[in-house]
C-alpha cells in the first residue's frame, strides 16, 4: 500500500521533530510555518515547503495540524475559499484543543468533504525525536485501524480512547495534572526550604512513599537553581491548556476551583515575563527568590 504524503501544519517545538520522524519513516512531507524560516532545518533534511496552506492542502493526503488553538486551525484550513481543496483528505490533529472544539472541526471537516481524527500526545521534545510519544486517538474504529501505522511513526502504541473529543479529554485531563502537580511540588518544596530543611531528605521520602510522581524529579533542579532555559513545554502552553480544562469543567459542572488558583498564578508568571520558558518558572510566584538588601542597609 502506498503511503500517503503528509502535509504537516505548525513546525514549532513538537511539529519539527514529528516532521523529522515522518521523513526518517520515508514519508513524503510538505510542511508549511506561518514563520517561513522556522522551517528550514526540516527543508534541508528533504522536507518540501508550500508557500501557502492551500499549496500544502493540495500537495498531500494527509493534512496534520500542530497549530496553536482551534482558531489558527480554522483559519488555516477552513477559510471559504479553500473549502474545495479539503475534499477527499484526512485532517489529523495533533495539537491539544478542547474537547468541543475538537468536535467542531470534525464537524467542519466532513462538511468539507474530508475525515477528520485527532491524536493528542503526552510526552514532549525528547519522546519525540525517539518516537515514544503516548498518543490518545479519538476516532472510529475504522479509521484508527486505518492510520494505526502512521501514529506508530509517532509513538509505538498508540491508545484507541473513543471518538472525537475523548482523546482531547483525556489530554487535557493529563495536562490539568501537569499544572496541579507542579504547584503543588513547588509549595512544598518552598516550605522545606524555608524551614531549611534539607532538601535530599525531602526527597528521599518522597520517593519512598505514595505520594511521588516521576515529575518531580524532573523539575527539582530547575527549581532549585531556578533555571527554567530551553523549555520543553513553556509556561504559555501550560496557561492555555489550564484555561481549556477550565472550559471544559464548566461545561460539565465540575468544581475547579483549585485549577483556578493554579490558573492565576500562571498567568502571574506569564505578566513576570516567563511565557517562554519552562512551565516549573511558576515557581518564582510561588516559591519567590528572596529581595537582596539594598547596598548599605
Amino acid at each position: 500500500m502506498k503511503r500517503p504524503t503528509i502535509a504537516l501544519f505548525g513546525t514549532g517545538l513538537m511539529g519539527a521533530p514529528v516532521a523529522e520522524r515522518l521523513l526518517g519513516a520515508g514519508y513524503a512531507v510538505v510542511v508549511w510555518n506561518r514563520s517561513p524560516e522556522k522551517a528550514a532545518p526540516l527543508v534541508a533534511k528533504g522536507a518540501l515547503q508550500a508557500e501557502t496552506p492551500a499549496q500544502a492542502v493540495q500537495s498531500a493526503e494527509v493534512l496534520i495540524t500542530w497549530l496553536a488553538d482551534q482558531v489558527a486551525i480554522q483559519d488555516v484550513l477552513f477559510p471559504a475559499e479553500r473549502a474545495s481543496l479539503l475534499a477527499g483528505k484526512t485532517i489529523l490533529q495533533m495539537a491539544t484543543i478542547g474537547p468541543s472544539h475538537s468536535r467542531g472541526l470534525e464537524d467542519a471537516a466532513i462538511a468539507h468533504g474530508a475525515q477528520y481524527l485527532e491524536a493528542p500526545v503526552l510526552g514532549s521534545i525528547p519522546e519525540a525525536k525517539k518516537g515514544r510519544l503516548l498518543l490518545m486517538v479519538g476516532a472510529t474504529t475504522a479509521q484508527f485501524e486505518r492510520f494505526k501505522s502512521l501514529l506508530s511513526v509517532f509513538g509505538e502504541n498508540p491508545l484507541h480512547v473513543g471518538g472525537v473529543g475523548q482523546g482531547a479529554a483525556m489530554k487535557l485531563a493529563f495536562n490539568q495534572l501537569i499544572a496541579g502537580l507542579t504547584a503543588s511540588f513547588s509549595l512544598s518544596l518552598g516550605l522545606i526550604q524555608k524551614e531549611g530543611v534539607r532538601v535530599e531528605l525531602f526527597m528521599d521520602m518522597l520517593r519512598e512513599s505514595a505520594l511521588y510522581a516521576p515529575t518531580f524529579d524532573k523539575k527539582l533542579l530547575r527549581m532549585l537553581e531556578r533555571d527554567y532555559d530551553n523549555p520543553n513545554f513553556p509556561t504559555r502552553h501550560l496557561l492555555k491548556d489550564t484555561d481549556l480544562f477550565l472550559d471544559a469543567a464548566e461545561e460539565h459542572g465540575l468544581t475547579a476551583a483549585g485549577l483556578a488558583g493554579v490558573r492565576d498564578v500562571v498567568a502571574i508568571a506569564l505578566a513576570k515575563g516567563l511565557a517562554d520558558t519552562d512551565y516549573s518558572a511558576i515557581n518564582e510566584v510561588i516559591h519567590p527568590p528572596r529581595e537582596k538588601p539594598k547596598g548599605g542597609e
